[in-house]
Formats: structure tokens, sequence, C-alpha cells
């Protein structure tokens, strides 16, 4: 909203000038957005009257004219269409100084002395016309300096409002809001009613009472259609962006600017009946002010007469019924629209007027009888005529109602962070209009004044007790926290490790739903009864998971059903295990693996993952915590994995994970193609590692043997590594199994397993001597433990 400096000032003055006005107003949350002059630097430009145009002697399109500065007379050629005897307008003398530092001086044009320039309004920097020299009212006072006389020692003032303050698109707004902050008085705009002087009145009839409440008119008749717009109305609608157009015209958008209030004017001969507020039908036409024909749109409020459509309320008037030259009797009207019925209306049809922007963000829901008299007043002393009794009509069950909020002292003081008086408190709210009563100790009932629609709840009573107070007065304060910084325990094996891990080893990470089918969840798990949710989204998302394996298992069906023959896929999240009565929430981590073992090459034949391949992803997991001695495997049954190739993972003995093949039946009934392996282990364990620790390098050369044990089919290699690392010695640094063998000259019952151990000495070579002995040790813990006998 653009407003003028001294018209603001005629309402509040405070002893600032303009650059600490506008600092205050933008402080305050009004952000201005620019500031300009009036008008250019420009001297020695005044009211000058033309006495006499001829025509140019030595070109078609010059005039020459004679010129009266109240003094002399001086002949000035111009090119101006509108140049002509009797016109007032703006004279710049032989040394006036033009904007752009443009000094008028004595001129020959085609063989003619001139002696000045007559200006337009570009030329002056007053605006962007250039249609002609300017025309000055008729009584303008020849001789007169067109500064003063224009009054353009003013500042236009830019003001981009939140769209919640629409009280402050208004004079009046603005400048209650400058009292407020100042601490000065406003001389508010308080219109005496107009008596009437003839009874006729214009019928009205609400239709759309909750989308327009209250529609206030007045006919007003035998107006002068030939008189003009007063320069001070003039030259403030300019300044506020607006071009005069009619006196009629021009006091409807000076009291929109002055008091916030859209207005509009109909010619009474115009009408018929009564005026009707309705929402306007599918294909109903109207032509508008600007010459546009749209078709209306149903919902779309109108003021219409028993015609048809008159205007689009609270946007804009219809041609057929617009007050024109012509124009002896009026009708005025000035409601209130309920912003819901106007917001986004204007936009629909492409449109944006003053009254939409106004009507949309809210207006006073009290002011429109105000306006009505305030605009008959003015009508009154320009164009005359013979005002008629108010119509008001209004629906009281829809017009707002007067806002009561309770505000407490404690709470004032906790949101400001400081302690801010009660007396200071009351000042600044009766200030801003509002009406307060204390209840009890340190609370008040605040009643808040119609054109503050904006404050609802006691916070925005708040917001405005520290804007008012001033953001840059609110006392500042370092904030004051106890923040520690968070140990990084080395020992922790992060997730995003894990995953990284995971993402190395060819998998993708999957995110699955926490909620699945009943049914797949008691084939994947036996162990517990999920928890059933009360109100599930389907049947397919009806328990909560206990284990990620149904999810990944889907993921992997989905996948082969697109023909990706090669899946790798890994999640991280919670299972939910109900225990004793309450639910836990355990973090795992989970995969599956299906398809060969190596992406499709031309080097040879592709091979299928096996249990191995799992077991082999699981151990490079449990490496990442350096603990991996930790862990062992051991043979265990697992509803949903097969029999024979299933195993537990162990931490000391306890489980915490399982892995293996996919059960055929699961297999079957997913209609997967296998095999397929799983593994699944706790996030908690599995990030407990241990923490690293530095020791030398040897520089001495290994020493292995290799050994054939003929074992019980049944045992595990794990079983003899562990015995053999500890009869081994202290130097024993790796067991490895790198061949087993069942067959021709292996009993039944039994197998052959090739084992190689590794001996390295810290600080000198280990002797034959030294590793015989050790390996006689471990040879003979073997047989002793596990019955075992050396293959010959």
């Amino acid at each position: 909203m653009k407003f003028s400096e001294q018209w603001l000032r005629e309402l509040v003055n405070p002893a600032i000038d303009t650059e600490t006005l506008v600092a205050q107003i933008t402080m305050a949350g009004l952000e201005v957005d620019e500031v300009v002059p009036v008008a250019g630097a420009f001297s020695g430009v005044i009211v000058g009257e033309i006495l006499s145009a001829e025509p140019h002697p030595n070109a078609d399109k010059l005039q020459l004219c004679v010129v009266s500065d109240g003094h002399e007379q001086h002949q000035v050629v111009c090119g101006a269409p509108n140049a002509r005897a009797g016109l007032k307008t703006s004279f710049a003398k032989v040394g006036a100084v033009l904007p752009g530092d443009f000094k008028i001086k004595k001129a020959k044009l085609r063989q003619v002395e001139s002696f000045g320039m007559l200006c337009a309004e570009d030329e002056l920097g007053l605006s962007q016309d250039h249609g002609g020299i300017m025309e000055l009212a008729a009584d303008a006072p020849v001789g007169h300096c067109l500064r003063d006389y224009l009054g353009l020692n003013d500042k236009i003032v830019d003001v981009d409002l939140t769209p919640n303050r629409g009280d402050c698109l208004s004079i009046t707004g603005l400048a209650r809001e400058v009292g407020v902050l100042n601490k000065v008085a406003v001389k508010f705009v308080e219109p005496a009613p107009v008596e009437p002087v003839i009874k006729d009145a214009f019928a009205v009839v609400l239709e759309a009472k909750a989308a327009c409440p209250r529609y206030v008119g007045r006919v007003i008749r035998r107006i002068n259609p030939q008189a003009e717009s007063p320069l001070w109305m003039v030259e403030k609608l300019r300044r506020a962006g607006i071009r005069s157009i009619d006196p009629v015209v021009d006091v409807t958008n000076y009291v929109l600017q002055e008091l916030g209030q859209p207005m509009h004017a109909f010619d009474l001969a115009k009408l018929s009946g009564s005026i009707l507020v309705r929402e306007a039908q599918d294909g109903e036409k109207l032509t508008l002010l600007d010459g546009q024909d749209i078709e209306l749109k149903a919902g779309t409020l109108l003021i219409t007469d028993e015609k048809g459509p008159l205007a689009m309320a609270g946007i804009m008037g219809g041609e057929s019924s617009s007050v024109t030259r012509e124009t002896r009797d009026i009708f005025l009207e000035s409601a209130f629209f309920a912003p819901l019925a106007i917001a986004g209306r204007a936009r629909s049809y492409g449109l944006h007027t003053d009254s939409s922007h106004r009507f949309e963000r809210g207006v006073d829901w009290r002011l429109q009888r105000k306006a009505i008299e305030r605009a008959t007043e003015l009508l009154l002393e320009i164009v005359g005529g013979e005002p008629g009794p108010v119509t008001e009509v209004k629906s009281e069950e829809n017009l707002p109602e007067v806002a009561r909020i309770r505000l407490r002292h404690a709470r004032v003081n906790q949101l400001l962070a400081f302690d801010m008086p009660a007396a200071e408190i009351e000042e600044i709210l009766t200030r801003l209009g509002l009406q307060l009563s204390a209840s009890e100790d340190g609370v008040w009932d605040v009643a808040v004044p119609s054109y503050r629609f904006d404050i609802e709840i006691e916070v925005d009573l708040i917001e405005e007790l520290a804007r008012v107070y001033g953001y840059n007065n609110l006392p500042v304060k370092t904030p004051m926290a106890a923040l520690p910084i968070k140990p990084i325990v080395e020992s922790r094996v992060e997730t995003r490790v894990m995953r990284r891990t995971l993402v190395a080893l060819g998998y993708q990470e999957a995110i699955t739903y926490s909620f699945i089918e009943a049914g797949l969840q008691q084939q994947f798990d036996d162990q517990y009864d999920a928890i059933a949710l009360a109100n599930p989204i389907s049947a397919e998302m009806a328990v909560m998971r206990t284990s990620l394996w149904p999810g990944l298992a889907k993921a992997l069906q989905y996948n082969q059903n697109r023909q990706q023959d090669r899946v790798r896929l890994f999640e991280s999240g919670q299972r939910f295990l109900p225990q004793g009565g309450e639910l836990v929430q355990e973090n795992v981590i989970a995969g599956v693996i299906a398809g060969s073992r190596e992406p499709e090459g031309w080097t040879g034949k592709a091979q299928k993952v096996d249990f191995y391949d799992l077991k082999g992803h699981v151990e490079s997991l449990l490496a990442l915590g350096g603990a991996a001695q930790e862990y062992s495997f051991a043979s265990a049954s697992h509803v949903a994995l097969h029999p024979g190739q299933s195993a537990a993972i162990l931490r000391d003995g306890k489980a915490v994970g399982y892995m293996g093949a996919l059960h055929p039946s699961l297999i079957k009934a997913l209609d997967l193609d296998g095999p397929v392996y799983l593994f699944e282990l706790e996030l908690a364990t599995l990030a407990n590692g241990r923490l690293p620790r530095f020791s030398e390098l040897s520089k001495f050369p290994e020493s292995r043997r290799d050994l054939a044990l003929i074992v019980d089919e049944k045992t595990a290699f794990d079983a003899l590594r562990t015995v053999a690392l500890k009869e081994g010695g202290e130097y024993l640094q790796e067991v490895t199994l790198f061949d087993v063998y069942q067959g021709q000259g292996i009993e039944a019952g039994r197998k052959s397993l090739a084992i190689g151990l590794t001996w390295q000495h810290p600080s000198r070579t280990l002797n034959d001597e030294e590793i015989n002995g050790t390996i006689q040790a471990v040879v003979g813990a073997l047989k002793s433990e596990f019955g075992a006998t050396l293959r010959e």
C-alpha cells in the first residue's frame, strides 16, 4: 500500500523525521519497501496561464503560446496537443532547473524564440504521463510556485503489509499505528450524520446473509455531473497510486484509502426494482467496469437488481450501472463481506482489485455506516445533491462478535522473557484500542475492537505488546544451556558402517512396512504371537512384525516377478516382540540373497549362492567390531529355515541372530525361485565391539602345518577350531578349514577335514621342534575330545 507522508501527518504528526518514521513502522511489523519523493528535484517552475495559442509559422505540430506568470508575458513554443488559451499549467521559466539537472534556457525552435517550457507530468517526475502538458485547476494561482501549490515537498511510502494486518490498509489504520508507537493523539475522521433532505430510498434484500451480513446504502439525487474533483483529493489519490476519474468515483476511492472501507456508486436511473445480494448461477454474464465480459461461476457473490447482475460483490462493479458524466442520481453502497466469501474469487477470474485485496484480508464490520456518512459529506461538498436516509440491512446472527480474550500477566512475562509491569501492559493495550477489565489478580479480560480482526487468542495480545514495546527494546539474553560433548564410544559400530559394508558386498537397502499379514507372520515366526492392530489399514497390514524376514521375502518376490534374478537386499529396523504383557521394540538388521553368486559374465557358468556365501557376509558384519572371535555358529532349528541349513549366531553362548536357507515350504508358498538365504542379527549386540588396540606386526616368517583329520560326520569344524586354538599355544595365529571329504577310503559316518594351522612369533623364527611339539599337543587334544585320527 502506498500513502502520502503529508496525508499521514494531517492525522498524526509525531516530532520525528521521515527516516525515523519509516524505521519505526518497519520495526512494528509493517515493512516499508520504498520511500520516493512525490516529484523529481526541480526549481523555478510556477503556475502559468496560456493567454493565446497560435500555430507555429514554420512547423505543423508546434504552437506559439503566450504565457503569463502573473506579472509578465512570455513567448513559448510548445508541441503539446492540449495547449490552449485559458489553460493553467506548469511553466518552467528561463533559469529553471528540471529533474536530471536540465536547465531551461532561451532557445530558438524553427527560427522562433522560446522563453521557457510548458511541462508534462513526466518531465517533472510526477508520473509517467507524457500525453500533454499538465492541466491545473481553473482557480490555480498564476505565478505561484508549483511545488508549494501542489504540495510536492512530500514523500510516498510503500508499505508491504502481511495478510493479517488488513486494518492498516488505510491512512486511518496507519495513523492509528503511528499514534500508538509515538504516544501521540490521532485526529480521526469522525463525520457527522448527514440529515436526509429527501425521503427516497432503494430497497435492499440479503439472500446470501452469511456472505454479506451487513449492507448499507443511500440515495443522493440531483448531483452536478460537471463538477470537478478538488486538487487536494486528486493529489492524495495520485500519491496512493490511483488515477482521478470523476468526482463520484474519486470520493469512493478516497474513502477507501482514508477509512479502508471499499464502496461503490450506482447510477440510480439504471437500477430496477431493488438491490439483491445473492450468489451467481452458472451461465450468468456481466460486463465489468474495465470492459471485460465474463461468464460468472456458481458461488460468486453478486450485487443484482431485478434485471440481473450489477457487480461482483467486493471485487468490481459492472459497466451497465456505472456512474458517468450524465449521471444525476446515485445510489451509494457500503457493505461488509465475509473474507471467505471473497477470498480467491477475484483470482479465479484473473482479477485483483483494491476492494478484493481488502475484503480478502478483512474489513472492520462496524465501519460501513461511517463510510456512507463520510462519502455523503464529501459528495455534497463537491457535487452537491439531495441525500436520502441511510438504508441498513443486516443479519445479526451472521455478523462477527467482539472477541474476548483472557490475558495472564505470568504468560506475558514467560513469552517475552522479562517482567513487563502490569501498568505498561494496560497502557499499551489501551492505546491499541482494546478494553481491559481485571478479572482476578494478574489476569485481564480483553475486549478486541472490530478493526483488529487479526487478534483472536492470548499470544496475539502478547505479540502486540512485544511489537509496540519494540522488538529492539526487548532484553537481550544469551541462551544458557548445558551442551556437553557427546562421548564417542570407540568400541561401538555405527549402523551406517554396517550399511556401507553390506552395500560394498552388493546389497541394496530396502524399507518395508512394520505391519504385515497375520498368516505370513505365523509362517516366519512361531515363537511370538504378533500384536494385532485395532484398526488395520488392510488385511495385509494387520499385525506388527516380529521379524524383518517377511517384508524382505515379499520384496524378493516382487523383484523376481519382474525378472530380477540376482537379488541382495538388507534392512535395518525395528521388530515388535510381546514379552510379559509389554511390547519390546528391538532394532535388528536382516538380509536376503538369491540368484547367482556373481553378476552375469562371459567368464563361466553362473553359480547359485549357497549357505557359505551368506555366512561370509555375516562374518564380515561380525568382524566390524573387532570381536569376531567372540561369535560362533551353532546348528539350530527355526520355523522359517531349512532344517539342514540353519544356524544360530551366538555371542558368548547367547543367541543374537539366525541365518540359513529359507524353508522349502515357504519358497513354494511365496512362489520364489530358490534357493533363498536369510540372516537377522540384533543391532545392539552387533554394535557392541571391542576397543581397538595396537600390536606390532611381526617381521619374522609364518610357519604353517596342514593336518587331515578323520572325525565323526556330525562334528563341527568350529568345535575343532576352538580346541586347536586353546592347545596351539600363544603364537598360533589362525586355524583354517580348506577341504572336507567323504567317500572312498573314509568309513561311513566319518569325514575328513583338512585344516591349516599357522604360527608366527613376534621376535624370532619358530623352529621345527617347537612347532612339532605344539602339533602333537593339538592332535592329542582333538583325539581326546572328538576321537579324531590323522588320515594316513
